[in-house]
């Protein structure tokens, strides 16, 4: 299952925080974005229960991290 999870990050924080983002397990790609979202993480596991987990006690630790939003994708 792939997972997108956009990110606000507090102002002056986005460069940090994209780079522990991409030290994470199962994130696959992480960048800076324009927009609503200052960030969007790429999260990829066999396993919903393991994205939600680590969106949890991982991602929305991080210092800097304000908001998240997660969109999992889908088969058509």
């Amino acid at each position: 299952m792939k997972a997108f999870v956009l990110i606000k990050i507090h102002p002056g924080e986005v460069r940090e925080v994209v780079r522990q983002l991409r030290d994470i397990e199962l994130v696959t790609e992480a960048h800076m974005t324009f927009g609503p979202y200052d960030a969007v993480a790429v999260m990829d596991s066999a396993e919903l229960a393991d994205i939600g987990r680590l969106i949890a006690t991982t991602i929305q630790t991080i210092s800097g991290v304000e908001q998240t939003l997660t969109c999992l994708a889908v088969e058509v």
